[in-house]
């Protein structure tokens, strides 16, 4: 991704973005990653959280520094099939117990009926969740920036789809990760809501799903478990794969162009290992007074992702933005989101979201046309892009669309 944006804009664009993506892999999201699994292993075993996230790091490094991201690729095929299922399974306990035996379907109804403001997807402005999950915002404001950056324009994501054979074989995978998403209200979401009648008076709502998992009998609970563990190190695997692939390749490489490819991959593997020490060290500091982990993740994050949307955008699509218009709508998505989140604090973070969007984009073109440099040299000429996709990719997006709007009519 920094590769992309040095070809379109300039290097000062890409170091920046680099730079920014260390940021948010560290302090963000392995940290947030850690902080979950450890607590889910302390809520399920009693380990203690430090020496929980000790050996979630020491677990994924063990692999991915060895194995790189082929290791954490096949390991996925194993670990997802186990998440799943164990999700469902964990879905169908909870709604059984509600029901008292009475079948899930009774116990889903019994549910609906008894916490109906829980499945709510669109909430009014007196609903205490408001500031999470602005009302229509969801659907016409900033979630659309969040949701195009992670999946758009994210190492992390980004990287798994170029190691594929083929443009087909990445729509593949990208399709079948859509409906994989599309269950996350199943064998996550609904569990949570479960956990309100099954185990209340929790501390924190982050403990919510481990609490679930001790209710489940002895050996299923273990290979449940074990999926957990195994779907938090193969995350923290990918990300320290993106860090040290960023780093290495973004920043260290520029200043010693000319060493081996196996001195590189030292440097990375040591990269690895002080991302993921600084992330334990700090992960208490920031979100030990967070209630959930999530909330913590798309907070900061939002910080960044207005920029690189607007970078990505215009970098592909408008073939007058300049590089200084560019590193402009860079630095202004975190120092205008820095400034919302100070001076307007009671604006919604997914709406400063969408507004900083749109005023990096302003800036962006602004800038662009004052310098009046017309058609950049290194613009993106769409029509050596495949943009084609199969009948099946197009059959999958239809049926993805399909159910994502059933799911909002619904439980409007």
């Amino acid at each position: 991704m920094p590769q992309f944006l040095e070809q379109r804009y300039d290097h000062r664009v890409r170091k920046v973005m680099a730079i920014f993506w260390l940021g948010v892999y560290v302090f963000v999201n392995l940290t947030a990653v850690l902080w979950l699994g450890a607590l889910a292993i302390n809520t399920i075993a009693g380990v203690d959280m430090i020496y929980g996230m000790m050996f979630l790091g020491l677990f994924s490094l063990a692999y991915s520094l060895y194995g790189g991201l082929k290791a954490v690729a096949l390991t996925d095929i194993i670990q997802v099939v186990l998440l799943v299922l164990g999700g469902l399974f964990l879905s169908y306990t909870a709604l059984n117990l509600i029901s008292d035996g009475n079948g899930v379907i009774q116990g889903f109804v019994d549910l609906t009926n008894k916490l109906p403001e829980k499945f709510d997807m669109i909430l009014s402005q007196d609903n205490p969740h408001y500031m999470d999950l602005p009302g229509i915002s969801v659907l016409i404001g900033g979630m659309w920036i969040m949701n195009l950056s992670y999946w758009g324009f994210n190492q992390y994501i980004i990287q798994r789809t170029l190691a594929a054979k083929s443009v087909h074989e990445a729509q593949k995978g990208i399709a079948f990760a859509a409906f994989l998403k599309l269950l996350m209200p199943l064998i996550v979401v609904l569990p949570g809501i479960a956990a309100v009648l099954i185990v209340p008076g929790l501390d924190k709502a982050d403990q919510a799903y481990p609490s679930l998992m001790t209710l489940m009998p002895v050996g299923l609970k273990g290979v449940i478990f074990a999926a957990l563990v195994a779907a938090i190190v193969s995350s923290l695997a990918s990300m320290t794969n993106s860090v040290s692939t960023i780093f290495t390749m973004d920043l260290y490489k520029d200043k010693r162009p000319n060493e081996s490819q196996q001195h590189y991959v030292k440097v990375g593997r040591v990269v690895s290992l002080v991302a993921l020490i600084i992330a334990m060290v700090v992960a208490k500091p920031l979100l030990g007074n967070f209630d959930q982990a999530f909330q913590y993740i798309q907070e900061f994050t939002g910080f960044f992702t207005p920029g690189i949307c607007a970078l990505f955008v215009l970098g592909m699509f408008w073939k007058k933005t300049t590089a200084n218009g560019g590193l402009l709508a860079a630095l202004g998505s975190f120092l205008l989101s820095l400034a919302f989140r100070f001076w307007w604090p009671e604006l919604p973070f997914i709406d400063r979201v969408g507004l900083v969007f749109l005023l990096c984009v302003a800036l962006a073109v602004v800038v662009s046309l004052v310098e009046k440099k017309g058609v950049s040299e290194n613009a993106v000429n769409l029509n050596e892009v495949q943009f084609a996709t199969t009948k099946g990719f197009d059959v999958a997006a239809i049926a993805v669309i399909a159910l994502t709007a059933a799911f909002y009519i619904t439980w409007w």
